[in-house]
């Protein structure tokens, strides 16, 4: 067999291990709503492969609590769900995009009533013509009831529905347990472990690990789309599940594609504070159904910080909470709703009620401990506005895009909008993409090469690489910045990228070390984005540059991988 020396291999030949390859139309990275959703829509038109890292129900989408923001109440409006959006974003988000996604966000919820997502309605339907009245939920830096939710457990139901349509298409093959390595395009070629580039490049598929065999398998696609998710791993204290290691943005970025906004981290500001509570979100829906913020005294302080205290939008909370623990030295404040009555808060949470239960916390009596935790990417790969990055035939969405939608910092429960949205626009264009005559030229890339590798027998490089990056990201790059803090913060990243880039180079690949290269990948992307921003805008707070500045900094922060001749 003909192969080049050098892994990540992408000078392509005719002959290749057909054992080792799989053959699709169409190529989806992530099992969220966003991967889901596209992968109905573009199965009529190719066979789809659906690769998700571990379970198909493992996913940021599975664990959405609050619910998808939308205009249905009598007494709001596209224009006020627009302007809401506008104000959350400070000034960074995209006008048009803003538009297109408000106003298609009811057809798109529509469609997952009619694929079997059973949201919460305030009375039954009448008769089958008769629209459905929903049960409206509210959340901070909304002027309206506007979240249509199921319970306090939206994305399990939105999942569970999806994936029911997902296991019983006959052409869409789910890959569990396989995660994407790098993307491979049709001119990079690897020189003495350096990638260059012309910029010209089509992608064509990736190389993905089968975590059960341990063999790198070759996926060649006409189409890729990434919906890999956040990256709320690259951070200490995070909300989101352990699949969450920014593996799209780090990928896409790799293969040249252009990344923004990444200084841009959203912090929810309401974890639960337990030592056996890993990852586990206090939904803002408790905030928007009256859950009060209080410190150790019992005392409400929101007031002090924002007119609409505490539906304040999520950046100012974080601050706010972050600004009271460092007055307060306490390691927690406290988020109240025991004032409601008990029914209500059982009915409207039992997810949260029987969790905290579980925790020895009754909510119904009780005020919950709380503290903020890295929870959304606001900034990602940039696409256009049907989803398309700047290397052909690649599709980003989801919390793995930076679409213009989001700006600054997000607006509670537009993330997943955004997705289905995104996911209908995408499917459109990568159909007519798949349709035309120039797609069939694609070429068949190598299989994935190991000569000169082994395997690991210096893991400890791999568990200390985790801590050591996500340590670093808490103390140096979190809620509050500072320009000394980033440029420490840059010279150890540097060093672990050194050392990373040895072992990956030198050991078969595994799933913790991909990992750990991405989560490396885009800490370091999220420093240089953050050191670029010389204000406080949105999530991006600079002690040494409190306030906006239009003048030079009202523009999105762009990133673009520097290829080596």
């Amino acid at each position: 067999m003909r192969v080049n020396k050098g892994r990540g291999n992408q000078t392509f030949y005719d002959i290749i291990n057909l054992d080792m390859e799989i053959k699709t139309d169409i190529l989806i990275i992530g099992s969220g709503i966003a991967g889901l959703s596209f992968a109905l829509k573009v199965a009529e038109f190719g066979n789809v492969a659906l690769v998700t890292k571990k379970e198909a129900m493992d996913s940021n989408t599975n664990l959405a609590q609050g619910g998808i923001a939308s205009v249905f109440g009598s007494q709001d409006s596209f224009d006020l769900h627009l302007q809401d959006t506008l104000t959350a974003g400070d000034g960074l988000c995209n006008m048009d995009v803003v538009k297109m996604v408000v106003k298609n966000g009811p057809d798109r919820i529509r469609e997952l009533i009619n694929l079997g997502v059973q949201f919460n309605l305030s009375r039954k339907k009448s008769a089958a013509s008769t629209p459905p009245e929903f049960d409206l939920g509210r959340e901070g830096g909304h002027s309206q009831n506007r979240i249509v939710h199921a319970q306090d457990m939206t994305g399990k139901e939105v999942e569970r529905a999806l994936l029911n349509r997902i296991k019983d298409h006959k052409r869409i093959s789910l890959y569990e347990n396989h995660i994407a390595i790098d993307l491979i395009t049709c001119s990079t070629r690897m020189k003495r472990g350096l990638v260059t580039t012309t910029h010209e490049d089509y992608c064509c598929g990736a190389y993905v690990l089968d975590r059960k065999t341990n063999i790198v398998k070759t996926f060649s696609a006409h189409i890729t789309l990434l919906a890999a998710g956040g990256s709320g791993k690259v951070y200490l204290y995070t909300s989101n599940p352990d699949i969450a290691t920014g593996d799209g943005i780090a990928m896409a970025y790799r293969a040249g594609a252009t990344v923004a906004n990444l200084e841009f981290v959203q912090f929810h500001p309401t974890c639960l504070y337990h030592p056996e509570a890993k990852n586990f979100l206090i939904s803002e829906a408790v905030r928007g159904e009256g859950g009060i913020l209080i410190d150790s005294a019992g005392n409400p302080f929101m007031e002090k910080y924002d007119p609409q205290k505490d539906l304040a939008c999520r950046d100012v909370v974080a601050r706010a909470i972050d600004t009271e623990l460092k007055k307060s030295g306490d390691d927690f404040v406290f988020l109240d709703i025991s004032h409601k009555k008990s029914d209500f808060i059982k009915k409207r949470f039992p997810n949260l009620y029987e969790k905290c239960l579980y925790f020895g916390i009754d909510m119904t009596s009780e005020a919950l401990p709380v503290v903020p935790a890295a929870h959304y990417m606001c900034g990602g790969v940039t696409t256009d506005i049907f989803g398309q990055t700047d290397i052909q035939r690649l599709y980003a969405i989801g919390e793995t895009a930076c679409t213009g939608l989001h700006g600054a910092n997000r607006l509670a429960s537009n993330s997943l909008l955004e997705a289905i949205v995104y996911a209908d626009r995408a499917a459109v264009h990568a159909v007519k993409n798949l349709k035309s005559l120039e797609l069939k030229s694609t070429l068949a890339p190598p299989t994935w090469d190991e000569v000169g590798t082994t395997d690991s027998d210096e893991l400890i490089m791999v568990t200390h690489g985790w801590d050591e990056i996500r340590r670093l990201m808490w103390n140096y790059v979190g809620i509050v910045r500072s320009d000394k803090r980033l440029a420490r913060a840059k010279r150890r990243i540097e060093i672990i990228q050194s050392e990373i880039r040895e072992y990956y180079w030198n050991f078969k690949v595994a799933a913790d070390l991909i990992e750990l290269r991405n989560i490396a990948i885009v800490a370091e992307l999220i420093i240089k984005c953050a050191m670029h921003r010389k204000e406080s805008r949105g999530l991006h707070y600079n002690i040494e540059y409190p306030s906006h500045d239009d003048k030079r900094c009202k523009k999105d922060t762009v990133l673009r991988r520097s290829f080596v001749g």
